[in-house]
């Protein structure tokens, strides 16, 4: 049998002026004989984490399975239903105190969401807790990637020594382990975060930065001419493709250059770093828009997201509330207290679901990237105010390249390993790991 479609490498980039800019999967790229075959799809990976807890009752749905009603939190999310599963049960007993510990209960809640291990106790450099689910993901998953895993969060984590009752910053500075004693940095800069995807200058001097993210030349005027040449050898549906990514490249340096112009002129550089957005909610769309991209490129396909420090203090002014976050976590039954975390844990969920549409609107292969996906979202802690670390609110979104049959809750029984789901999730992503953290076996029904 002779096949005469023209393919190009799945790896293919355009270059200029030390840029690299990977393209999006493209049908070109599919050989022949395989365009009609399911395995050409990539799982990605994501894990969001959110901070203190969330108002549980307005979070778990009284009904199982299929014919659940969204609860008050959840209905932003009612739009993706059908990838969607809400987890019930699932526990995180390494976060638990041990004999002798008392308090550290956010430190330990951060420590544990992906490791499944208890953090050593300790403010020095001797910090120890386990290799999380995303970077064993990204040993295996990263050898076909540029770039193994991306590490993303929407709050400053440069703060060292201690942070939580005996417990060291490194533990609510990150969600991802390398190793055991290796935290990987999350960053929160997107203008870094686009550097690192579509290049930077040959020093990290800031003076010739700056200089840099100044010229009023962007990344796709330098590789124009070769992007026109490619355009001429694709079809139409490519050629739509492509353009829509451009697109979405030049309007994401846009937005960043525009924020790094406000907060030049508005925001005191101590408590705004240049290149962050004014408001958290164009910050958000920002590092998702950024996320999509890097998975939309295949630049890498394991990423995790802290939308929050583990005891975050932010003060969310821009939905009318002037008490910091954990403060206000602890309500102690308050009714005008829980109002504002109900707020707060809806606002949450409202930009989750921008994050899901971009995925869902964004073509990869024969579907889109939502239906490629394996997505966790969810928090170290159940009840805030109390610190459990048990029945957790977790949500797994995405098709997973057709493994996941979502619409659904799912109660599991208590005391159940949230590490199970990793276990499962890993085997689904052609990464088997037999056992993480204090897993027991992997989760039952997930696929139906």
């Amino acid at each position: 049998m002779i096949f005469t479609r023209k393919c190009i490498s799945r790896r293919t980039f355009v270059r200029g002026m030390g840029t690299a800019l990977a393209l999006p999967l493209l049908d070109a790229m599919i050989p022949a004989a395989a365009a009609s075959q399911v395995s050409q799809a990539k799982t990605r990976l994501g894990f969001f984490f959110v901070p203190n807890g969330v108002t549980m009752d307005r979070w778990t749905p009284v009904q199982e399975g299929s014919g659940f009603k969204m609860t008050p939190i959840l209905e932003p999310l009612a739009p993706f239903r059908d990838r969607l599963l809400v987890l019930s049960g699932l526990d995180h007993q390494t976060g638990l105190a041990l004999d002798g510990e008392d308090s550290g209960e956010h430190a330990r809640s951060s420590a544990t969401f992906l490791t499944g291990v208890h953090p050593l106790k300790t403010e020095g450099l001797d910090t120890r807790v386990g290799t999380s689910v995303d970077q064993i993901a990204a040993r295996e998953l990263g050898k076909q990637t540029q770039l193994a895993s991306l590490e993303l969060a929407l709050e400053s984590t440069d703060v060292v020594g201690g942070c939580d009752s005996g417990y060291s910053c490194a533990y609510v500075n990150t969600l991802s382990w390398r190793t055991p004693t290796t935290p990987m940095p999350m960053e929160n800069h997107p203008r870094v975060v686009f550097e690192r995807l579509f290049g930077d200058s040959d020093s990290t001097d800031p003076a010739v930065r700056l200089a840099r993210i100044q010229e009023d030349r962007s990344i796709l005027d330098v590789v124009t001419q070769q992007v026109s040449r490619l355009l001429r050898d694709l079809g139409s549906s490519d050629r739509s493709k492509l353009t829509e990514y451009l697109d979405a490249v030049r309007d994401i340096e846009r937005r960043i250059q525009m924020a790094e112009g406000q907060n030049n002129q508005e925001l005191p550089a101590l408590e705004r770093p240049e290149g962050i957005p004014a408001t958290i909610e164009e910050h958000a769309r920002l590092m998702f828009d950024l996320q999509v991209l890097a998975y939309q490129s295949d630049l890498t396909r394991v990423t995790t997201f802290m939308i929050g420090r583990a005891q975050s203090q932010r003060v969310y002014r821009e939905l009318g509330i002037t008490d910091p976050y954990h403060l206000t976590s602890h309500h102690q039954n308050d009714p005008e207290k829980i109002a504002k975390v109900l707020k707060i844990d809806l606002f949450h969920t409202r930009m989750f679901a921008y994050f899901l549409e971009k995925m869902r609107s964004t073509p990869d292969g024969d579907g889109n990237l939502l239906d490629h996906s394996m997505i966790v979202y969810g928090s170290g802690l159940s009840d805030g105010n109390l610190h459990l670390h048990t029945d957790l609110p977790v949500l797994l979104a995405g098709g997973g390249a057709g493994r996941i049959k979502g619409g659904r809750h799912i109660r599991y029984p208590q005391g159940t390993p949230m590490t199970n789901l990793f276990v499962s999730m890993l085997e689904m992503a052609g990464v088997p790991t037999p056992n993480l953290g204090d897993s027991m076996g992997k989760l039952p029904y997930l696929e139906g």
